[in-house]
């Protein structure tokens, strides 16, 4: 009795906070921390299973994918087998970075139409832009017909429920007119379909405040790549939790984001490899999730 007591209870206020929290506030943040492969990219084509098996080991749920394509695979294995491999190690993959700038320049859909493939076997549920060449930055026209081919290829993407979502660095915060290339890409992308990777760190280098985009535009940001900045050097990455990034912060304002995945990504390291992604992973369970 005690315990349906408190189930009642616990339900009770439940509901009581649904009538007063905004929508937003429902939707559940990250649970589980993740990996962006590409941290270990000097390591992963020598050995592609080990390097799986040890980023489970250091306390991994989740990965994020990158560099896929028709002749090279997963690392020289096919979605079927990386997909098995990821099961072995209790993992899943959720997202992954496909190029699209073949597809946003000219409009062939045939590597697009092969990364939906690829993604879909694996269960991703977004393909992410990791970057744009120059010839798809520029001007605020260029930004606009950027935004249209997203929302073209969301529109692809569809049918085999994958979402299309983009990555940011610093590039997309400079001044276009009296706008910048992010805040197109924002403004002139289904909010339903396109959603964004925010990059917290290249956020904040840039002099942005992701809160205030989590605010401008509610829910859009289901990804954050968590890497902290160097207190020294501000220009490389170092453990998160041991730089100048307040994440717990931050992570009070997940449900506002539309937070679902915390995606671990650093490009450089002072230690072994392994030690670094395991330091970072302890830290975000302890003290974030």
């Amino acid at each position: 009795m005690n315990s349906r007591r408190t189930f009642l209870k616990q339900a009770g206020l439940v509901a009581a906070g649904a009538l007063v929290l905004p929508s937003y506030a429902c939707a559940a943040p990250a649970k589980v921390v993740g990996l962006q492969l590409y941290s270990l990219r000097e390591q992963l084509p020598a050995d592609v299973r080990g390097v799986i098996g040890k980023v489970a080991q250091a306390g991994y749920k989740e990965v994020e994918t990158y560099g896929y394509s028709v002749k090279d695979k997963f690392w020289g294995l096919t979605p079927k087998e990386f997909k098995a491999l990821l099961d072995e190690n209790g993992l899943s993959a959720p997202s992954g970075h496909y190029g699209l700038d073949n597809f946003i320049a000219t409009g062939n859909q045939e590597d697009l139409k092969a990364d939906i493939e690829a993604a879909s076997a694996i269960g991703s549920e977004y393909i992410v832009v990791p970057y744009l060449g120059d010839a798809l930055r520029g001007g605020e026209d260029q930004w606009k017909k950027t935004a249209q081919k997203l929302n073209e290829a969301a529109a692809i993407s569809k049918s085999s429920g994958i979402k299309i979502a983009y990555h940011n660095h610093d590039f997309e915060f400079a001044p276009v007119g009296n706008t910048t290339g992010y805040e197109i890409l924002l403004k002139e992308t289904d909010p339903e379909s396109i959603k964004f990777e925010m990059d917290i760190y290249w956020v904040v280098r840039s002099g942005n405040d992701p809160v205030k985009l989590f605010t401008d535009h509610k829910g859009r940001f289901p990804m954050w790549h968590v890497k902290d900045m160097d207190k020294a050097d501000h220009t490389i990455n170092t453990e998160v939790g041991s730089g100048t990034i307040d994440f717990k912060k931050l992570y009070t304002h997940a449900n506002l984001a539309g937070l679902k995945h915390l995606i671990v990504e650093q490009e450089n390291f002072s230690m072994d490899p392994y030690a670094s992604i395991k330091q970072s992973a302890d830290y975000i369970k302890k003290e974030i999730l």
